[in-house]
């Protein structure tokens, strides 16, 4: 037997949030739903616009405008001796975020309030404020979260999962969007303590893109996320291409809270 020289490292503190999410997101009953949508009106609209609008922004926008009319969208769990269904009057976006630094890659998550009211320029302008503000302002929730130790970590995001306080929206989110479009890839599965999130693949040519849909079977059924994700389309291609053309600029957001 061929003995190989091996290394051993301490891991990583910024391993700790994505690692917990992942460990407490295994007890909930996650299910994916697709559809292949046809978005060459927003892709044209986003080509003349006048201010730069991304994807993410549209989406994060138009699935908060779903969730204004469909309130299971907004809607998770809450636990008890008799579970129960919490619903949040408006929307919290938990956007993941990627941010290399000092040669790797680090997993942040950043809360967007109310996108159903703000504007897309304002989603626009928190999204590019969590990949230029620095770390420790951006994300200096996450960072005091990532020093606890690993069994308190994971213990607070239960507790955050199932509480029914008004304060659970901005700590987790009421849906979730992580893509993986800008590296040209499909992250088709991911873990969540939302009760939907939301994934897009790269655009094709002929403008079709694979949106994926991933729902808490405890609060909605396939039938539900399929009817979120034709409405998604729908509203991509007409409100938000029209609110992408146009440029709107009313004030909104401020910068988005990290997680």
């Amino acid at each position: 037997m061929t003995l190989i020289p091996v290394t051993t490292s301490p891991v990583p503190p910024d391993r700790g949030c994505g690692g917990d999410i992942a460990l407490v997101a295994r007890a909930l009953p996650l299910f994916p739903v697709e559809r292949t949508m046809r978005l060459a009106a927003l892709a044209e609209a986003r080509g003349c616009a006048p201010v730069r609008i991304g994807w993410a922004a549209a989406f994060i926008r138009g699935y908060a405008l779903v969730a204004r009319e469909l309130p299971i969208l907004r809607t998770w769990l809450a636990r008890g001796l008799r579970p129960r269904f919490a619903t949040a009057a408006e929307s919290v976006a938990t956007l993941a975020v990627n941010r290399p630094e000092t040669g790797t890659d680090r997993l942040f998550f950043a809360r967007i309030p109310r996108p159903e009211s703000t504007p897309l320029t304002a989603i626009q302008d928190a999204i590019d404020g969590c990949t230029t503000r620095p770390v420790a302002e951006a994300f200096r929730r996450q960072l005091e979260l990532e020093r606890l130790p690993g069994p308190l970590r994971r213990a607070i995001l239960r507790w955050n999962m199932g509480s029914a306080s008004r304060k659970r929206p901005a700590r987790i989110g009421t849906f979730s969007l992580s893509t993986l479009a800008g590296f040209q890839a499909t992250n088709r599965f991911h873990p969540t303590l939302c009760t939907t999130s939301l994934s897009y693949g790269p655009l094709e040519r002929d403008g079709r893109c694979l949106v994926t849909l991933i729902a808490d079977h405890r609060v909605l059924d396939g039938a539900t996320a399929a009817r979120a994700l034709e409405r998604l389309e729908h509203v991509l291609t007409a409100e938000i291409a029209t609110e992408v053309a146009t440029g709107d600029a009313r004030p909104g957001l401020p910068p988005a809270a990290a997680a």
